[in-house]
């Protein structure tokens, strides 16, 4: 437990001098309060000596009890103040790390388990820091102050509380072993039942268009049920060591009771003494009223610290190892030597000795069968995958010597996987650049053939199109996604099948406005579609992870092979769909 805790000491650290002050403050806060038993018995045993003269015992408390008041509130503040600094820092650092990441480890990680972690787990350490803390604190200064006061009483009346305390010892360390188990199971099905609801949500349409609202019900209260059942063991253990803990520190109240009583009948101990002692008893058995719960609360923020740092120590798969020597302007002229490249877990290469070479302002399209390895040779360009040294290299330099972010932000890449924010077009379109003039976004609607549609909307470019953009059709997703790439007027566009929604009409419009568009500036471009390669500088047919045919439209169909195969077969597919009815003759 105390391994994973200090694990968090480097965001710590940051806040050390208020975390310090605070518990300063709280030791400050115990003297004042062990001062008011002190005064209590001066009063009393005046009283019992028949003298009136109350005022400085008096004075003496309400003092203590004000100045332990601000004190106390000083502390909290301090100490709950660094607890929500902690939790600021871990937040920025985890979104931070998850930003890094490439695609194996979001294959491994559910993003409602990422949810949980960033939310709840988080929300655990700053309970412990800024509550936890105060607790502790209080424990131990509580603890030294009140044995001491004791001490000074009496001796002999204080060995009384030590006996139960090698008792209560152990107890605790047992059961801090079995909250820790308790509290990871707790943390892991609460990330379970984060990821059903995640991609439940997101599967929402497809649940109610198959009429599973009640077999998905089941499953959420199975998720439910397992987490609630974790949670109850936990709150059972943590429920009967809260119980134990003031029933130990009773047992010895009643000794003390018992021999304290006796000193006081033999004349040994005053009566204002033997008050003042119950008092500081009580200062002692208070805190451990609330042990069990400090144990419960280090365990958890414990288990998720040890969460939180699985994701820290991952390394990102995509490492970030930027040469001087790369040049800062990206000019266009793309070059691939060998490139090879296997997923994880795959005994064939997803693409396999591939040499092609591209010159700046060249549209070059990649048609093939579906996994032929055209995603994959593209996202090799923006290292969207751990793209191998000396494969692919851009203005003669290695892809991989360019710094990640000046690498993307000169490579517009659009995925064929639509992805909008919930936000107004116009903020999606100019994603990148938020403050970008108006007539710019308008200028990328109409190039991606959307501002027709943009114009026939109530709220025009500020209309929100709700999450991943739920309130558009599939082609408006793909033309918004479009217009936010070619927005960016980067040196290298990769357009990777993101026409497939469109119909052909308006891809023709697109298509033919891209050339001017996009001139002396390099444009490479996936689609099934003939119709869309044909206007390419050149087409490139991959197959198996290979180059099987490479040239312009008209030396491709002399060629007679896979694109010829292809061509024949969507062009008498389009004309069998605008082919009129045959008559049928039924004979008599």
């Amino acid at each position: 437990m105390f391994r994973d805790l200090l694990r968090l000491y480097p965001f710590v650290r940051k806040y050390k001098g208020r975390l310090l002050g605070g518990i300063a403050l709280f030791f400050i806060a115990r003297l004042f309060e062990a001062a008011v038993p002190l005064c209590l018995m001066v009063g009393i045993d005046r009283l019992t000596q028949g003298r009136s003269n109350l005022l400085l015992p008096i004075l003496g408390i309400v003092g203590a009890v004000v100045a332990r008041f601000l004190v106390v509130s000083w502390a909290r503040i301090a100490v709950r103040r660094a607890g929500f600094l902690v939790q600021y820092d871990l937040r920025h650092a985890f979104y931070k790390q998850l930003q890094r990441m490439g695609p194996s480890f979001y294959r491994h990680y559910a993003i409602g388990d990422l949810m949980t972690r960033a939310v709840a787990d988080i929300q655990l350490i700053r309970r412990l820091i800024g509550n936890g803390t105060t607790m502790v604190v209080i424990f131990c200064f509580a603890t030294l102050v009140g044995f001491s006061c004791m001490v000074y009483l009496s001796p002999a009346l204080t060995l009384f509380v030590l006996p139960p305390l090698p008792i209560l010892f152990l107890y605790t360390w047992r059961t801090s072993l079995r909250l820790g188990v308790a509290s990871r199971q707790v943390q892991e099905r609460l990330s379970s039942l984060g990821s059903h609801v995640q991609e439940n949500l997101s599967g929402i349409r497809t649940i109610q268009a198959m009429a599973l609202e009640s077999q998905e019900l089941n499953r959420f209260d199975a998720r439910n049920q397992d987490y609630t059942d974790a949670f109850y063991k936990h709150a059972r253990i943590h429920s009967i060591m809260h119980s134990v803990m003031p029933t130990m520190a009773a047992a010895s109240a009643i000794a003390i009771l018992g021999y304290g009583g006796y000193s006081v009948l033999q004349g040994t101990l005053s009566i204002g003494a033997f008050t003042a002692f119950f008092f500081y008893v009580n200062m002692i058995v208070q805190p451990f009223r609330v042990a069990g719960m400090i144990i419960s609360m280090m365990q958890r923020a414990a288990v998720a610290s040890r969460r939180l740092f699985a994701v820290f120590d991952t390394e990102p798969e995509i490492e970030d190892q930027a040469s001087i020597w790369a040049p800062e302007l990206i000019r266009g002229n793309i070059e691939f030597r060998g490139s090879t490249f296997s997923y994880q877990g795959s005994e064939q290469p997803a693409i396999s000795n591939i040499n092609l070479s591209i010159r700046r302002g060249e549209i070059i399209a990649f048609m093939g069968r579906i996994g032929s390895g055209k995603t994959t040779l593209l996202k090799q360009v923006v290292r969207l995958l751990d793209t191998p040294r000396d494969s692919v290299f851009i203005d003669e330099f290695d892809v991989c010597d360019y710094p990640l972010d000046r690498l993307r932000s000169q490579v517009a890449y659009v995925p064929q996987d639509t992805f909008l924010f919930g936000e107004p077009l116009r903020s999606n379109i100019s994603y990148d650049q938020p403050r970008r003039n108006i007539d710019q976004v308008w200028l990328a609607a109409e190039a991606a053939s959307l501002s027709e549609s943009i114009e026939e909307m109530t709220f025009k470019m500020e209309t929100v199109v709700g999450e991943r953009g739920v309130t558009l059709s599939g082609g408006q997703k793909q033309r918004a996604t479009l217009a936010r790439g070619l927005i960016r007027n980067a040196p290298v566009l990769i357009l990777d099948d993101c026409f497939s929604s469109v119909d052909t009409e308006t891809e023709e419009q697109i298509l033919s406005s891209l050339a001017g568009l996009r001139a002396n500036k390099t444009t490479l471009l996936v689609s099934h579609r003939v119709s869309t390669a044909r206007h390419s500088n050149r087409i490139v047919v991959l197959d198996h992870g290979e180059i099987a045919e490479s040239g312009t439209h008209d030396q491709l169909l002399s060629l007679n092979g896979i694109y010829a195969e292809l061509e024949r077969i969507q062009r008498e597919g389009s004309e069998d769909s605008i082919a009129p009815p045959t008559a049928t003759v039924t004979a008599s």
